[in-house]
């Protein structure tokens, strides 16, 4: 890919004054911040034109198609776990390069995107996760069971706003077509929370410290300091957005409409290291993927595995790989490196 070829290192500047803070300090803006600030999430309607959206949410149904196990998008019985590639139970595609195919990035570079992240952080110097693609298919008869997994993504032992996370929903997303759960206002009382909490309960296992699971004695206390959850609805090319540590999960479809969205997060390039910033650069050039930080602090496998056995199908490379402009190729992080003394 020519966007592989660095020919000039760009420094990171400070983030500007502009950031939110997400701590009852900030402004009121008139748009669909103060729903950020009200409730820890918001809807950015029209990120993406429909049509444009559409046509991802095609590309996307054809890579599923791709692996040659059967799956038929017209075919709803073809909803089944040997005739799709490996997707977990939560409707995460995780490996086969998935994450950096060219739909992919064609969405995470969208202008209507980039933009909401840029009003959020006050800076257009920002870096992108390589998170999963999410196929919340409506026939789950032959699925794994997506049983409620209430969480915030972010340490409890480091409280404030950190990261904002965000989806690109491509179909059209009713109150009985699966999709993303939060719990109103959860932020704002998020250390809290924490403090009332912690040390009283068994916490259920994470594998990182930016995860917390919510235990029934968690939920609640949600429920007594008068929270309620909420399904997000949505319309193709809507960008749903989130705080970390609003209390969130997904849900599957009860009705015959599929979910289908693609995870974007980004974060100011000045909120990494130049050693998250190499991390990443190794991500992006062995096509693995992340979790939704940004700066990269897990990276993934492109090994799938079904049933304990590798997958017969394997990818190190997606499908279609991307071939990025420089806005997109920034968003690496690759540029921001600085040259070794």
């Amino acid at each position: 890919m020519a966007t592989e070829t660095v020919t000039a290192t760009i420094t990171a500047p400070a983030v500007e004054s502009g950031r939110m803070r997400m701590d009852g300090t900030d402004a009121r803006y008139g748009d669909w911040r103060d729903d950020l600030l009200r409730d820890g999430y918001a809807v950015v309607k029209g990120a993406i034109p429909r049509e444009r959206a559409l046509e991802y949410a095609d590309k996307m149904y054809a890579l599923a198609e791709s692996f040659g196990y059967g799956y038929d998008r017209n075919d709803p019985s073809t909803v089944h776990s040997d005739k799709l590639p490996v997707i977990n139970e939560k409707g995460m595609l995780l490996n086969y390069g998935a994450c950096h195919e060219d739909f992919v990035w064609g969405v995470r570079s969208e202008p209507g995107v980039v933009d909401a992240f840029s009003k959020v952080y006050g800076t257009d110097d920002l870096i992108v996760s390589f998170d999963a693609i999410n196929y919340g298919f409506a026939n789950r008869t032959n699925l794994p069971l997506n049983k409620p997994w209430p969480h915030q993504d972010q340490d409890p032992d480091r409280p404030g706003f950190r990261c904002l996370q965000g989806l690109v929903n491509l179909l059209p997303n009713g109150p009985n077509d699966g999709g993303l759960i939060v719990c109103r206002g959860g932020h704002n009382t998020s250390e809290q929370f924490h403090d009332d909490i912690r040390g009283t309960e068994d916490r259920i296992p994470a594998w990182t410290k930016e995860w917390y699971g919510y235990t029934d004695k968690g939920m609640a206390w949600l429920k007594e300091h008068g929270h309620e959850w909420i399904k997000v609805e949505a319309e193709p090319g809507d960008l749903l957005l989130w705080d970390s540590r609003t209390p969130h999960y997904n849900v599957p479809a009860t009705k015959q409409q599929d979910r289908l969205a693609i995870y974007t997060c980004f974060m100011p390039v000045a909120d990494a290291t130049q050693e998250d910033l190499k991390r990443k650069k190794a991500a992006y050039e062995a096509r693995l993927g992340t979790t939704h930080w940004p700066n990269a602090m897990h990276t993934g496998s492109n090994k799938a595995m079904r049933n304990g056995e590798p997958d017969k199908v394997q990818r190190d490379r997606p499908l279609n790989d991307a071939v990025l402009s420089e806005r997109a190729f920034k968003l690496t992080g690759i540029p921001y490196i600085q040259a070794e003394a």
